[in-house]
């Protein structure tokens, strides 16, 4: 099968041991995937832009990829990994999966029908395609007014809870605006040091500093002609405040160790989760910074405050999370604890329940058994009466001495009943909990299962040995 007979597949390619040859390209070629090969950070930046799979090589250890995710992240993308582990490194390859990767190949692996398996499924059209939800009468309200503002050249201030869906409201700014055909370039501004954040904004030219071989444009010239996006921008340093307003009052820049003033054609569009008013009054952020970006201010209401958008997100993320085939279903007791759960990590949490959810539920529906969220409800008391839990409760036996030692568990047979929505949040979580360590090895394995690490189920079996759920449970 040539390329020409499939879907191209576009990869940025980073080996940091090896450059790839002509023959091995060709190999790729055959499978429909062309590259991009990149050596930095900053060339990664940009090239992420247009790829629709990185492909990393690892050495000893994960860390490569731990460091390109952080980096995915803060720039606002979504990009399937494909690493490449040597074949004596089988707990390299284990760690890779274990971390999101999509697949893992050997380092010498170049047939085509191994790499066509690797990336079956990836397409343009797949990975481009991005659905909001806005059902809520409050965010349909909001929707209306973003596409308003998009049709300005205003920049536009976010402001929301952490995890409520201002990178997503940004997004719909950009495509619902003039410049939807250009870059859209985001920015987590509390998530690098400040010398690393002027850097990436602004870029330097070469020989600006030790290491600095070539020129590297920052993200502002990056998204000319489009949109940048300056998440958390509350927890910029002042320092970098007073360049950043220049920018933006001036609309050009010059990189670090260059003289040439560089016009820009970019629309800004910046959110906070922190009261800006208030970091003015304890000289935090600069006044005029403020007026600048918050020439119109958009706010996103915590997810317990727009409920009818709970359970489109949640068919949503089991769309995207669940296994290829029939859709998933969700029963009225699951559905019930979902809508009066008080969500406070919002939309974020909400993907991290659902994708446990996907994990531990073994057909197509999801019962209240399957939902295993991060904190207890302490919100709303909803009677919960009409609800039975019969799924086989197990307890753990006080063998679990280590943690990642055999663990021993015996069944109770008397189901548990609760008797409101707190208990039956808790009496679920126990429920997860136990099913998962009956099921695996080791505390090692059953946290995995559980996408947690060993240290949280050692708390969390303590908080329900602590709750009385059941004296058999041991931390």
């Amino acid at each position: 099968m040539n390329a020409s007979s499939v879907n191209v597949i576009h990869a940025v390619w980073l080996d940091p041991f090896s450059p790839i040859d002509a023959t091995d390209r060709a190999q790729l070629s055959t499978a429909g995937i062309s590259l991009e090969t990149v050596s930095t950070l900053g060339d990664l930046t940009l090239a992420l832009r247009r790829a629709h799979v990185l492909v990393i090589r690892l050495g000893d250890s994960a860390e490569l990829l731990q460091e390109v995710q952080t980096l995915v992240a803060q720039l606002g993308h979504t990009v399937p990994v494909l690493c490449r582990v040597d074949r004596r490194r089988m707990e390299v390859a284990v760690d890779a999966m274990r971390l999101g990767a999509l697949h893992v190949l050997s380092a010498d692996e170049w047939a085509p029908a191994a790499w066509q398996q690797a990336v079956k499924g990836l397409n343009a059209p797949e990975l481009k395609t991005k659905s909001y939800v806005f059902v809520d009468p409050t965010s349909q309200h909001l929707l209306a007014l973003a596409q308003r503002v998009a049709q300005t050249e205003v920049t536009a201030l976010l402001v929301g809870p952490t995890g409520a869906g201002k990178e997503v409201l940004a997004r719909v700014l950009h495509e619902s605006s003039p410049r939807a055909r250009g870059p859209f370039v985001a920015l987590n501004c509390a998530a690098l040091p400040e010398h690393l954040i002027e850097d990436m904004l602004f870029g330097h030219e070469k020989g600006a500093f030790t290491g600095a071989l070539k020129e590297h444009k920052g993200l502002f010239e990056q998204a000319h002609g489009g949109t940048i996006f300056l998440d958390e921008i509350g927890e910029m340093p002042m320092q970098l405040q007073a360049k950043l307003l220049r920018v933006l009052q001036e609309k050009k820049l010059n990189r670090l160790g260059g003289e040439a003033v560089i016009d820009l054609d970019v629309r800004v569009i910046a959110a906070t989760n922190k009261d800006l008013k208030l970091a003015i009054e304890q000289r935090e952020f600069r006044e005029d910074l403020y007026f600048r970006i918050s020439t119109f201010r958009l706010r996103i209401q915590p997810l317990k405050e727009r409920q009818g958008d709970i359970m489109p997100l949640v068919m949503q993320s089991l769309a995207r999370h669940g296994k290829s085939g029939l859709p998933f279903t969700v029963t009225a007791e699951a559905q019930a604890l979902l809508q009066s759960y008080p969500w406070p990590g919002n939309v974020r949490e909400l993907e991290n329940v659902v994708q446990r959810a996907v994990v531990l539920c073994t057909g197509r529906t999801v019962s209240p058994a399957h939902l295993m969220f991060d904190d207890a409800m302490t919100d709303r008391q909803v009677s919960m009466s009409d609800f039975e839990v019969t799924a086989p409760q197990v307890a753990v036996s006080r063998e679990m001495a280590g943690d990642f030692s055999p663990i021993a568990v015996r069944p109770v047979d008397e189901p548990l009943r609760p008797i409101n929505l707190e208990h039956a949040v808790k009496t679920s979580e126990h429920q997860v909990i136990m099913a998962a360590i009956q099921s695996t090895d080791s505390r090692m394995e059953a946290a995995a299962k559980l996408g947690i690490s060993p240290r949280t189920l050692r708390y969390k079996l303590a908080q329900l040995r602590d709750r009385g759920m059941h004296e058999g449970v041991s931390a």
